[in-house]
């Protein structure tokens, strides 16, 4: 029987957001973030500890952040194996001059030029991530035939790959969060034609 499909977002990465700086200084600031791992405080939800406890799969993206929100949602008990195809959607720092934002909002800034095409040489494009989400999707729903799979990725590449599951057949049954630090999504399979047909008669 096919299992579950579960997504989640890394804890609070242990870097300030709190300043401002250029767009140039985003782009050195987004390297330290994506090197960093979590803040010494953060701890993952019981909700997310149960799931991975159900799990008999856990994946990983190859960033520490991810990496370790792994960890502490399966206590360390557990090999998660790693794969850069996990990593985060590319957020190149906007051609923006002279002007000095928070973190936070050159992400939202940046994200919208990405959206829009903006990606230099050697950045992977809002279409070239498409087709890398489509392998993930593919990936997760060859892992959930052997029971419920866990993936520890992030937050806009989870939000694409909830895109795709859904456009699948997959459908979302829970969710926790948003799209906040911790935050998961659990997938139910598609119900073949028949389990529907078998659904049919017995009503």
């Amino acid at each position: 029987m096919t299992g579950r499909i579960i997504t989640a977002r890394h804890g609070r990465p242990d870097l300030s957001r709190d300043l401002r700086i250029t767009a140039k200084e985003y782009g050195n600031w987004w390297s330290q973030y994506d090197a960093s791992g979590l803040h010494p405080d953060e701890r993952p939800p019981e909700s997310l500890i149960a799931l991975a406890a159900r799990a008999q799969t856990v994946l990983s993206s190859t960033l520490p952040r991810a990496i370790e929100t792994a960890s502490q949602a399966t206590a360390g008990t557990r090999e998660v194996p790693t794969d850069p195809i996990y990593v985060e959607a590319a957020l190149p720092p906007p051609p923006v001059p002279f002007l000095k934002l928070r973190p936070g909002t050159w992400g939202v800034v940046s994200r919208s030029f990405w959206f829009l095409g903006y990606a230099p040489d050697g950045v992977e494009n809002h279409f070239q991530t498409w087709g890398r989400v489509r392998k993930i999707a593919d990936r997760l729903q060859g892992h959930a035939e052997n029971g419920d799979v866990l993936l520890c990725a992030h937050g806009y590449l989870n939000w694409m790959i909830d895109r795709q599951l859904l456009k699948s057949g997959w459908k979302r049954i829970d969710r926790d969060g948003g799209n906040r630090h911790w935050s998961w999504r659990v997938y139910e399979p598609p119900k073949t034609a028949g389990a529907a047909a078998a659904n049919a008669a017995a009503e």
